[in-house]
């Protein structure tokens, strides 16, 4: 058994007692705990009566989580769109701007979680929503960084902007800071001025700190040839531009003829009386034991990192990348503390390893929506196309199957998974076979969902099994109409038959049909089978009556007895509803249809004769019979008489 990365977490069942055996059952996206009635030697007490549900994936509950699936889920059907043949150049900047657009997804649900925290008063749910922010935070930040080395694959010059970006986003606070100060009544003399003025240098937001600075010249009208002298600096320190025809050997050596002069600067002690700007000269030249020394304003060692490279090594390679950012984790981490996981995750990327990033986040993180689609995008990318998994699937496509399969245990976003298993070509189909059986039918709205997927996809089997089991739903509900209308979509010979007794039994019980809209239009469907084509013709013999169409209503009667379609056990109905014809005025039924008339009640007759008796019919059903039977005879001579008559006539 190949060995795992982690080990597996605990999961406590609550009012479980200690010692005691317990019995499970897996379930598509949960596991079913319980107690047994198994006693080891001397255990004592009864068993709990609880069934407990453990879930590997609470998110999918949250409603506001959820959103994000919703939306994520568009973005991706989208990406699935790009065509292949497409040249690589031009597909980049739909993949930066699909990249885009999952994030500001993320933040979207990150900004609404944050605000459900404040406002809640459960202690319990805000700690949650405060969790799940921390969580979508790490994963903003990851994706951002994927994004800036993968995706985007920025090259020297415009990397490092790309990285101040990144830590600008993700450390959002000083602009709150400075926004505190500056509301103050004076701001220069505001306790946090100096902290808002060195956070805005190590991030690279020069100007703002040029701003910040004006408002503390003016109070020191004697150094202001010291201000001066900073802002000279600050405003002239070279910043690359990828659009300038300026190349990247031009801008290095400018940057070095600036750096140079922060330095004399520096060794002169220009600003030896102002420890504050001495201080933004140290960061200026790239200063490390000043950078650290400001450790709580940098507040993580990848905004170290990028402030390092901003003040000394500008034009970093992504090749260099890897280096510098272990070198900058382990001079800010405690040695004597591990690495957190967001800590590796972030070191993999800077090293370019995507399989161990996207490996880190699978067990760091406690759903598969963010590895599904980050891998899903890289894919497109093509900077996965190495890596295929020894059972058979890429890694792209086990991804978004383990997602798509959790997505199916909610009573919603199961529908979400169908476009995920669609765009899995390997094992994408048999996934969706095994999963739509699970989803539990509960209405017929519902159902409906589920066999327009099925019959898109051409799944008979699913489309045969849905329909046989909402026909017999509906037969159990007494729902006789509905029941036929599935039996016929399944095309269940047997089960329509079934039904179509039920409707011949509630007409003779009732004297009239239910649902007669189903029945009247059931078209080339009534041939599913011999007793639903009965049906069907009975009730178009009803019609033919009703409008008065007598010669068509009889042939049709007549038809329905002589080639056996009606079952001999209806014969007798079919008689008594000839008796109306035969009464007629008119003669409706001709001299030989008469005597088919006769043969049939003839041999029904001695049918029933030659069987047993029934014991159990009481005496005035059997009487009812031999009347029926009695003026059967009498109508049926009287009409072959005037028949024989007519025809006589006529010939004469």
């Amino acid at each position: 058994m190949e060995e795992v990365d982690v080990e597996p977490t605990i999961t406590n069942i609550p009012a479980v007692s200690e010692g005691k055996h317990l019995g499970f059952a897996w379930g598509p996206g949960d596991i079913l705990v319980h107690e047994t009635i198994y006693k080891a030697s001397g255990a004592t007490g009864t068993g709990c009566s609880f069934i407990h549900e453990v879930r590997k994936d609470e998110d999918i509950y949250s409603p506001i989580l959820r959103k994000l699936f919703n939306e994520s889920h568009h973005i991706f059907v989208g990406l699935q769109t790009i065509r292949e043949d497409l040249p690589s150049k031009n597909k980049k900047p739909q993949f930066v701007s699909i990249s885009k657009n999952y994030r500001s997804v993320i933040r979207a649900c990150m900004e609404e979680l944050q605000e459900v925290a404040v406002s809640t008063q459960d202690a319990e749910l805000a700690t949650q929503y405060g969790n799940q922010v921390s969580i979508l935070l790490a994963i903003e930040l990851i994706w951002n960084l994927c994004e800036v080395l993968f995706i985007d694959a920025a090259p020297a010059g415009s990397l490092l902007l790309h990285l101040l970006d990144w830590v600008r986003l993700h450390k959002a606070d000083v602009d709150e800071k400075a926004r505190e100060v500056l509301q103050s009544e004076s701001p220069a003399e505001h306790h946090s001025y100096w902290d808002v003025v060195v956070s805005y240098v190590l991030q690279g937001k020069l100007d703002e700190a040029r701003q910040m600075l004006v408002k503390q010249a003016t109070l020191q009208p004697a150094a202001r040839s010291m201000y001066k002298l900073i802002d000279n600096l600050l405003s002239k320190m070279p910043i690359y531009n990828p659009g300038s025809t300026q190349t990247l050997t031009e801008f290095d050596v400018k940057w070095r003829h600036w750096h140079e002069e922060v330095d004399c600067c520096l060794q002169d002690n220009s600003f030896a009386s102002n420890p504050h700007l001495e201080l933004i000269c140290k960061i200026l030249v790239g200063d490390e034991d000043t950078l650290l020394e400001h450790k709580e304003l940098l507040s993580t060692w990848y905004h170290f990192l990028v402030t390092r490279l901003l003040f000394a090594h500008p034009t970093v390679k992504p090749t260099e990348l890897y280096y510098y950012a272990k070198s900058c984790m382990s001079m800010f981490l405690d040695s004597r503390c591990a690495p957190e996981p967001l800590d590796s995750i972030l070191l993999a990327a800077f090293e370019f390893d995507i399989h161990q990033v996207i490996k880190d986040c699978s067990i760091a993180l406690n759903n598969w929506w963010f590895v599904a689609h980050l891998t899903d995008l890289l894919d497109h990318c093509k900077l996965l196309q190495s890596h295929n998994l020894h059972f058979g699937s890429n890694l792209r496509e086990f991804l978004l199957l383990e997602y798509a399969s959790g997505l199916f245990t909610h009573h919603s976003l199961w529908q979400l998974a169908v476009d995920y298993f669609d765009h899995c070509p390997e094992f994408g189909r048999v996934y969706l076979e095994l999963q739509i059986e699970r989803v539990p039918l509960d209405t017929e709205r519902k159902a409906l969902k589920v066999l327009r997927i099925c019959e898109q996809r051409q799944m008979s089997e699913q489309v045969r099994s849905i329909c046989k089991i909402m026909a017999k739903r509906a037969l159990r509900n007494n729902r006789l109409g509905s029941a036929l209308s599935w039996s016929i979509r399944a095309k269940d010979a047997a089960f329509a038959t079934l039904i179509s007794e039920r409707f011949l039994q509630d007409y003779c019980a009732r004297g009239t049909f239910s649902d007669l809209d189903l029945i009247d239009n059931l078209g080339s469907a009534m041939l599913l089978s011999d007793r639903l084509t009965f049906l069907g013709k009975y009730r178009e013999f009803h019609k033919f009556y009703g409008e008065k169409r007598f010669t068509e209503a009889a042939k049709l009667l007549l038809s329905l007895m002589t080639a056996k379609i009606a079952p001999r056990s209806f014969w007798m109905t079919l008689l008594t509803d000839a008796l109306p014809l035969l009464e007629q005025k008119e003669v409706i039924f001709s001299a030989d249809q008469t005597h088919d008339l006769m043969f049939c009640l003839e041999e029904l007759t001695s049918s029933v004769q030659t069987s047993a008796p029934s014991t159990d019919r009481p005496m005035q059903e059997e009487d009812i019979e031999l009347t029926k039977v009695e003026l059967l005879r009498l109508a049926l001579a009287r009409n072959l008489a005037m028949a024989i008559v007519k025809e006589g006539t006529v010939k004469a």
